[in-house]
């Protein structure tokens, strides 16, 4: 029962939750438990309840003061002494809150779904390479300890080992009960097969064979879902937040001559509901579809081949230590950060790449110096019309260049490496096929030509030389390089090479799983090209609208006697400020179709500013 609830007004509102639950059907108790959600059915409705009265309270308690008091203010060209702009405002924000909040369960639970079937078939190849000596709870337990590779998998797996080890069930009960919850149909199906080949006493190894190729099949075909989603979600976009502008400012011109003053109000409208429902898209988008994985995460790999590692203050209790051991152990963490130090030095760009608070950082010195500039009055020296809007212009651009450059660096680090993996471990699979050991072929293959992997091919070789072990050489190698697609094709050979030493078909594996990753990158990167090209072709017929509008619409009146009274600078004014709206938005939204990164739009976003700023600026 809730605290500070009758038990009659709690039973009433149980019952009205209850109501509300078959309202909305079976599938949003499902819904709630996919999206994993920590929360029930009950309570989150519960939730929603008080945040709509909340808000709803908040209007009225708005409107009960600008009507009572009678004060008067423009909000976006609206008087707040109307109580229907109260009335409207209620009777839209309400119903769309409450429909966001009812929904948003299934869109989580939709973008998980498209997660999972996407990296499924890496996660099958994973345990099939296991299941010649590992059984079958530990190669759930091996996919849920590697989160970092598998993802939402990963996340689903967890769920079986909370209920064997927390719970106490068997792993058949565990895994009966994941299918009931989890959003993937694929994932529900491959459980419910793998069940009954456990339970028969099935060749699960074959089966895990049988059905990597059919789920790679099935991520092909999640990823053309994916695609169809981008389609809709850019022909919306390009609807009612790009040729719904130029529609309006036509019309709003068009009044401006006849000194028609009707439409003024759309204009602050506009720079509330374009990047707002902007922002929304690109959350849902965000929400909905897989992110092209650019994450580069690096991790100290701690060894203990030769009797250990020294130990840290860290790692010991310092009252246990005399002074002298306590110096030592202070002497060795200060040689350990100064070397990092240093490797950062030397490796700068590297450095850059892999956090992004370096990028921000000099994103805040480029924007500090921008403004500084405005203050000084640079910007009314250099853009004599609408220097504002020119100076606002320019300091999203050099904002975002810092951080275009880190990400579009990593970008280009990422593809060199994934490249050139097929490439390694084909030849390190034929070198084994002729006899040669894992330890030679990596030294013979560290002086190939293979980018950014030669490196870090010829750092494992030398470690190897120095006496590390070659699985040691090559975690350090995966860590060191940091990427998904490394480290789920290097993760497999050293864990079969523990328990085998018939490498060939892992390395096939290994093989046809980077294969398939790069191929659906390429389909995916292939097919969206066109939708960020109908971003800057629906920009550009904004651009070309407005030109046409000011110069040689206007031109075409000049010396006929007709009584037109048009405000052309304000007009510029105007669309110049929408123009940086659409223009910084549109090329985010770019970004979220290709990548569905924000940092993979702002280089999208500095073009489109770029070409506002020199039309508005310096054409016209």
């Amino acid at each position: 029962m809730q605290i500070g609830l009758p038990p009659a007004l709690y039973e009433a509102e149980q019952k009205f939750t209850d109501l509300e639950i078959r309202l909305h059907g079976s599938g949003f108790r499902t819904a709630i438990r996919s999206a994993h959600l920590p929360v029930t059915a009950e309570q989150y409705l519960r939730t929603c309840r008080h945040n709509l009265a909340q808000t709803a309270a908040g209007i009225i308690l708005m409107a009960l003061f600008f009507l009572i008091t009678g004060i008067d203010v423009a909000l976006l060209g609206f008087s707040t002494a109307n109580p229907m702009v109260w009335a409207g405002l209620f009777g839209i924000l309400i119903p769309g809150m409450y429909a966001f909040l009812v929904y948003y369960p299934v869109i989580v639970a939709r973008g998980r779904k498209s997660r999972i079937e996407l990296d499924l078939p890496y996660a099958i190849s994973y345990m099939q390479a296991l299941s010649t000596t590992v059984p079958p709870y530990e190669m759930i337990r091996r996919i849920y300890e590697e989160s970092d590779m598998f993802g939402e998998v990963s996340r689903e797996f967890a769920m079986i080992i909370r209920d064997v080890e927390l719970f106490g069930d068997d792993m058949i009960t565990a895994m009966r009960n994941l299918q009931r919850t989890t959003p993937s149909p694929h994932l529900r199906d491959f459980l419910n097969d793998l069940g009954i080949v456990f339970d028969s006493g099935g060749d699960i190894s074959s089966y895990l064979g049988a059905k990597t190729e059919y789920y790679r099949d099935q991520a092909r075909q999640e990823l053309e879902l994916v695609l169809k989603t981008i389609e809709i979600m850019a022909e919306v976009y390009v609807s009612a937040f790009v040729a719904g502008p130029i529609a309006l400012i036509i019309m709003i011109v068009a009044q401006g001559m006849t000194n028609s003053q009707g439409m003024d109000w759309i204009l602050p409208l506009m720079y509330v509901l374009i990047p707002a429902g902007a922002i929304l898209m690109i959350w849902i988008l965000s929400m909905m579809l897989p992110p092209e994985n650019l994450e580069v995460t690096r991790k100290e790999v701690v060894e203990h081949d030769f009797g250990g590692t020294i130990p840290t203050l860290e790692t010991r209790e310092p009252d246990g230590l005399c002074a002298e051991d306590r110096e030592f152990f202070r002497r060795i963490d200060a040689q350990k950060q100064r070397h990092s130090v240093i490797n950062r030095l030397k490796n700068p760009l590297r450095t850059y790449i892999t956090s992004y608070d370096y990028s921000l950082v000099a994103s805040g010195i480029v924007a500090g110096i921008i403004t500084a500039f405005w203050f000084f009055g640079w910007f009314d020296t250099l853009l004599p019309h609408n220097p504002f809007e020119g100076f606002l212009c320019i300091l999203i651009i050099g904002s975002m260049i810092p951080v275009v450059i880190a990400y579009e660096s990593r970008r280009w680090y990422v593809r060199n490496v994934e490249a050139h993996l097929p490439e390694f471990l084909r030849e390190l699979s034929d070198m084994k096929d002729i006899g040669i050991t894992l330890q030679e072929a990596i030294h013979r293959i560290s002086g190939a030509r293979l980018g950014v992997l030669s490196s870090e091919l010829s750092v494992a070789s030398r470690d190897i030389e120095a006496g590390v072990y070659v699985n040691s050489a090559l975690v350090r190698m995966e860590e060191r390089i940091g990427l998904v697609s490394v480290k789920r094709a290097i993760s497999l050979l050293v864990r079969a090479s523990e328990i085998t030493t018939n490498l060939r078909q892992i390395f096939i594996i290994a093989i046809t799983d980077i294969e398939h990753y790069l191929k659906l990158k390429r389909e995916r990167a292939n097919t969206t090209i066109v939708y960020v090209m109908i971003i800057y072709l629906s920009f550009g017929i904004y651009l070309y609208t407005a030109y046409q509008l000011n110069v040689p619409f206007l031109a075409s009146f000049t010396g006929q006697n007709m009584n037109v009274n048009i405000d052309t600078a304000g007009n510029l004014t105007e669309m110049f400020r929408i123009g940086i709206i659409l223009g910084a938005f549109s090329g985010i939204m770019a970004g979220q179709f290709s990548s569905n990164s924000i940092l993979a739009g702002f280089k999208h976003s500095i073009v489109l500013l770029s070409a506002a700023l020199g039309l508005f600026v310096f054409l016209m």
